[in-house]
């Protein structure tokens, strides 16, 4: 129903920036809120970032709080996320993520029902 393919990961200097893009195949992106999650080596899924369906309400994970910013355009069915001030500990493989019509908020991966296969973050000092 919902397609996800991230893109614009690679490597980036700590401090530099880097903007991950998201492109939805599929119906209604309009009424659905995405989101950005990511999975360090080792580690467990976790909540980056998330906007629902008008851009009136958007929230962050505490470790990335001043320093990335989610956004959508609606008319090109793409959601992204600016990266500014990378630092090591933000590499990761970074996905996107849908939820069904309206479904709002995202907080947790209980709350996704649709991934893209991920894209990798390297943050070199």
């Amino acid at each position: 129903q919902v397609q996800l393919v991230e893109s614009g990961g690679g490597l980036v200097q700590a401090g530099g920036s880097l903007r991950l893009s998201c492109v939805a195949s599929g119906p209604s992106f309009g009424s659905r809120a995405m989101g950005w999650f990511r999975q360090p080596p080792g580690k467990e899924r976790e909540f980056v970032a998330a906007i629902n369906w008008i851009s009136s309400i958007i929230s962050y994970g505490d470790s990335v709080k001043g320093r990335f910013a989610i956004s959508r355009d609606n008319a090109k069915n793409m959601v992204y996320l600016q990266m500014n001030s990378p630092k090591p500990e933000d590499t990761a493989v970074y996905y996107c993520a849908a939820v069904t019509l309206f479904k709002f908020p995202i907080r947790s991966t209980r709350d996704v029902d649709y991934w893209g296969q991920g894209t990798q973050v390297t943050v070199s000092s």
